[in-house]
């Protein structure tokens, strides 16, 4: 099976047994006050201080996710650590990270240092597995209100998939030769986020437009902002938008700048950042970049556009059922 290294071991013990069980048993488990209990098992407890299995005489507990995987799932050791920060184990023969004492010296100089510092070793991209199918991932977009025939036509395209063993969301990135180059992963049970090892930035996640002449892009900071903004122009609450949509991963510039590169065609850009001081300044920038005509689209009296799809759906529903009301009444 191979072995862990102690720096492997200390960032898996740094995961909260509350955060794994959201994130890949939340099923299994129900909110009981300010904590959970095991549907299947009652007497096993988790919450934000640990986990304590009291039909076992209290001699299962602990706080982090390692202890839970070994104590109370039975999971081997190194495959629990690897599990966690989802990294394979070391075989022997590996070169493994080694700590030397070497003679105290004389701090080097910053010529010494230039000269002799080796450049930083490029962490290798590493995929997150996929699950077998793509329901938790369908039924947590759905949740946040986006259209599921959108959803399933990222899926098909291969930018959207959910993942295995802990069924997150993944949203890819992809180079001009289609392989994936970025992973966004989102919890579909906790608020869990995070790029996979290894992600490359300067690939976005991209919807691509129907019409491949369009000369239009809109920049969102998130996936799910993408998503949700085809929402709402499908479902009629916008004008309709047949442009390209980019995702950013957050605030940074470099997928909109790789982006321009291999579509430098596409000159029209439309700023559609979170309203924050973050999202402003990211519009800022960009609008301070050459060759590009630019504008500000904001998400009508919200933060971010899943935030306004959600606010509408929610007020067309209560219309509607207003409207069914007044017609059962006459």
């Amino acid at each position: 099976m191979g072995y862990v290294t102690d720096e492997q071991k200390k960032r898996a013990r740094e995961i909260l047994v509350l955060d794994y069980v959201l994130s890949n048993e939340g099923s299994q488990f129900k909110q009981v006050g300010s904590g959970y209990r095991n549907k299947e098992h009652p007497s096993l407890a988790v919450s934000e201080k640990g986990f304590y299995w009291h039909s076992q005489g209290g001699e299962i507990k602990g706080v982090t996710a390692l202890d839970y995987l070994t104590d109370v799932r039975g999971v081997h050791f190194v495959e629990a650590v690897c599990l966690l920060i989802g990294e394979r184990p070391y075989e022997k023969g590996d070169k493994t990270p080694t700590k030397t004492i070497t003679p105290k010296a004389r701090p080097p100089t910053q010529t010494e240092t230039q000269k002799t510092k080796p450049p930083p070793e490029k962490i290798p991209f590493n995929a997150p597995l996929r699950n077998k199918d793509n329901r938790r991932v369908i039924a947590y977009l759905q949740s946040r209100g986006i259209d599921r025939d959108l959803i399933i036509d990222c899926i098909n395209k291969g930018s959207i998939y959910e993942s295995y063993p802990y069924h997150n969301a993944v949203f890819t990135g992809k180079d001009e030769n289609g392989k994936t180059r970025f992973a966004a992963m989102r919890g579909t049970m906790s608020n869990f986020k995070c790029d996979a090892e290894g992600s490359d930035k300067k690939y976005g996640f991209i919807i691509p437009p129907e019409n491949p002449n369009s000369r239009e892009v809109a920049i969102f900071e998130a996936p799910i902002d993408c998503l949700s903004h085809q929402t709402l122009c499908k479902q009629g609450f916008i004008e309709p938008f047949d442009g390209w949509r980019l995702s950013l991963g957050c605030t940074a510039l470099a997928a909109f700048v790789h982006f321009r590169e291999v579509y430098p065609e596409v000159n029209h850009c439309i700023i559609c950042t979170d309203n924050d001081d973050a999202g402003n300044k990211t519009a800022a920038k960009i609008m301070e970049m050459p060759d590009i005509t630019a504008r500000r689209s904001f998400a009508d009296g919200c933060n971010d556009w899943n935030d306004m799809l959600q606010a509408l759906q929610k007020t067309e529903r209560t219309e509607n059922r207003a409207r069914s009301g007044d017609t059962q009444i006459i």
